[in-house]
């Protein structure tokens, strides 16, 4: 993309002819699925309709944050609470590329019941490069299954439009900024969620582990960065790690579980660098994080691994 105003127009044009009537925005707050929004709501008006999903599985105040957001983007939305499908999609699963999967379909059926109230078989996603290169097909091999490329069940009704299909994540960034999207070169969330940040099994009580963990993770790394310690990273969060391992609480002893902390570098998201954070920082974290879910989470560790060979996300 080497002119963003260019695009809009482009995008505007095609958004038309893909969709001559209505259309419904999975629009979960990140700058991608927003930014794709927004070029919606200009080619269509109020025959667009953004759907925000609680899906149960989000940070802490990540409902408010959103809203708050869309709000300063100056986005039409509605939010769908749906926790109590998706913990129930992921019961008794623990394999990641099938969690994806259970996302995905789980979304899609969801979108599909409100596709029908509002009229449409049109479905925008805010899919970008990344997301259907890793996800496989063709010759290229599956690094891991998007849940809305690879998740998105083979009967569904739905007919999807993707504005920013080809685009990589810092053109999205610069197309954000040019649309006055507020705050584009914040840390991208991934679509499931923390359920990709629960290794093993997803359930109510893990994930409110995770999110403790989690936000103590960004606060302290946010709290670093306000201070000039450290530069701003691309991604820094908390993965509850699927195992149990012993600890002291006082002078008993406690089986609890561990907490792998990820900080790293990025540009695009194809490659990222774990970041040399100041061994402060990490006790900080560790300190908090042991305190605040004490007897739950007994061990820190902090992942030094770039990509490749591993990926930014866990699962």
């Amino acid at each position: 993309m080497n002119d963003p105003a260019a695009f809009v127009a482009e995008s505007i044009e095609r958004i038309r002819r893909e969709v001559p009537e209505k259309a419904i925005v999975a629009a979960s707050g990140g700058i991608d699925s927003t930014t794709a929004a927004l070029l919606v709501e200009r080619a269509l008006g109020e025959r667009a309709r953004a759907i925000f999903v609680d899906t149960g599985l989000l940070r802490a105040g990540e409902v408010e944050r959103v809203t708050e957001f869309f709000r300063a983007s100056g986005l039409r939305f509605e939010v769908a609470r749906a926790a109590d499908r998706f913990f129930a999609a992921l019961e008794g699963v623990s394999d990641p590329e099938e969690k994806r999967r259970r996302i995905g379909a789980a979304f899609i059926r969801l979108f599909e019941e409100e596709a029908t109230r509002f009229g449409t078989d049109r479905l925008v996603q805010g899919t970008i490069a990344p997301d259907w290169i890793e996800s496989g097909g063709a010759l290229r091999d599956t690094i891991k299954t998007h849940h809305n490329v690879g998740g998105v069940p083979k009967d569904s009704r739905l007919r999807l439009v993707e504005p920013l299909r080809d685009l990589y994540k810092d053109e999205v960034r610069e197309l954000a900024r040019h649309l006055g999207i507020p705050s584009p070169d914040r840390q991208p969330f991934p679509g499931p969620g923390l359920a990709v940040r629960v290794n093993g099994p997803v359930t109510p009580e893990r994930v409110r582990r995770l999110r403790v963990a989690n936000a103590i993770v960004e606060e302290e790394v946010e709290r670093a960065v306000a201070a000039g310690t450290i530069p701003r990273p691309w991604q820094y969060f908390a993965v509850l790690l699927n195992t149990r391992t012993v600890g002291v609480t006082g002078d008993n002893r406690v089986y609890g579980e561990a907490v792998s902390v990820r900080i790293v570098e990025s540009i695009d998201a194809m490659t990222a660098t774990a970041m040399a954070v100041p061994r402060p920082l990490l006790k900080a974290i560790a300190e908090r994080v042991t305190r605040e879910l004490s007897g739950e989470v007994v061990r820190v560790l902090y992942d030094v691994s770039d990509k490749p060979p591993a990926t930014i996300e866990w699962e």
